[in-house]
């Protein structure tokens, strides 16, 4: 197993529980007007008898929703990353709140949401999009809560930060993927297991040759077959990029070589991953696609909740398909891999430089194959990361800063001489 059994711990293991609880669980859900957040209410609300949510955050566009999650929850702080969506945020509290009932406390800024993740809970859900997640992510582990991870950017960008502060069995992975594997690897020892296979749908662009892909729109790119996201996840899910990030994340949370991690694509999206053991048998964790299930997974386990999403009518035919994933067309797997290998900013780079450029194609500036050939450039450019020093926070927002720049350049270059 080559040397598995002396490498560190890993930092989501089924077998160790962090904390655990009895009785109702108090939740911090970061991102609550998101996809994420508001399935994890859906979830809460349904079962009172075991979560209780003491506070929400969310960036500030959706504040009417904010305020209705937060009388329905009855919690005690909202924040929102926009200080100038506060006097709109107060507004609908009121509206909401009866006469003499006292309103929630509320944060404002880009720090709300990291105060909140270090606040009194057992358990904080972090559904935030983005590498912006990394500081409330340091926040949780910090203070000794619970982690449910939905925001796998924080710990692509910030792996070893995460890794020197997360104490065994704290984080509970939320990606339905890494929900999967994490169930799998329940089954076995960790020197039982002999490869990793996380499924890919293969988004809306399965079967398509790279110059098929050329003039792909922003409407087929969001069109996903079949799963409900945010746009950024969505075009993720199209380019593949989501699939190279959750191989960095699988690398990160299960200390498994990348050789050791295999992508397949499977279009019915029913099977969210499989763990091949040493004996030969794989373990595949499968529902019908619902994140519903894996944020179960990440508030209660390991109990489970009854009902937290459907279950398969089996007796009803069903096919369920399985395909090598065509690298030429979607080289982001492979690239993710590089960035991955090299460690320290390069996945940061990787991560903002695509970040950038998934906005420049949502607003009809880059196009669709503009999306990987711009983040490989930036990573090209970037180089090797130095080795033998220890990765900051300031490394971190110093790369990424870098890479967005530098992104959005060769975007606007790209775009200028399309039009020349």
């Amino acid at each position: 197993m080559g040397g598995m059994s002396d490498s560190p711990a890993p930092l989501a293991d089924p077998h160790l529980v962090f904390d655990a609880a009895e009785g109702r669980r108090d939740l911090v859900i970061l991102g609550s007007t998101g996809s994420i957040g508001t399935q994890a209410i859906d979830l809460v609300l349904r079962n009172p008898d075991r979560f209780r949510v003491t506070a929400l955050s969310a960036a500030g566009g959706r504040v009417a929703l904010l305020a209705e999650q937060a009388r329905q929850l009855k919690v005690r702080t909202v924040a929102v990353a926009a200080p100038d969506a506060v006097p709109a945020l107060r507004e609908a509290l009121r509206e909401r709140y009866g006469a003499g009932e006292p309103l929630p406390e509320i944060l404002a800024g880009p720090d709300a949401a990291t105060q909140l993740a270090g606040s009194d809970c057992h358990t904080v859900l972090n559904g935030i999009t983005g590498s912006i997640g990394l500081a409330p992510t340091l926040a949780a582990l910090e203070a000794g809560r619970t982690l449910a991870l939905a925001n796998k950017e924080s710990l692509i960008v910030g792996g070893p930060l995460v890794k020197a502060v997360a104490k065994p069995g704290q984080i509970i992975p939320v990606d339905s993927e890494h929900a999967a594997l994490f169930q799998a690897l329940a089954a076995g020892t960790r020197a039982d297991v002999r490869k990793l296979v996380v499924t890919a749908s293969g988004g809306p662009f399965r079967g398509r040759t790279k110059s098929e892909l050329a003039n792909v729109t922003r409407e087929q790119a969001l069109a996903h077959p079949t799963w409900a996201m945010g746009p950024v996840i969505t075009i993720n899910s199209a380019t593949l990029v989501n699939k190279g990030l959750e191989v960095i994340e699988a690398h990160l949370l299960y200390d498994i070589p990348f050789d050791r991690i295999e992508v397949v694509v499977h279009p019915q999206s029913y099977v969210h991953s499989m763990v091949e053991f040493t004996d030969g048998s794989t373990l595949a964790q499968a529902t019908p696609p619902d994140m519903r299930g894996p944020i179960a997974i990440g508030l209660g386990w390991p109990e489970r909740v009854p009902d937290a999403a459907p279950a398969f009518d089996w007796s009803k035919a069903s096919t369920w398909e399985f395909f090598p994933l065509d690298n030429d067309a979607f080289p982001s797997v492979g690239l993710a891999r590089h960035v991955g290998t090299l460690g320290g900013t390069a996945p940061a780079v990787f991560n903002a430089a695509n970040e950038e450029c998934v906005d420049a194609f949502l607003a009809g500036q880059l196009p669709f194959n503009g999306i990987m050939d711009t983040v490989t450039a930036v990573v090209a450019e970037h180089g090797t990361p130095p080795t033998g020093t220890s990765l900051t926070v300031a490394d971190v927002l110093e790369a990424e800063t870098w890479a967005r720049a530098r992104a959005r350049e060769l975007s606007a270059k790209a775009t200028a001489e399309a039009r020349a």
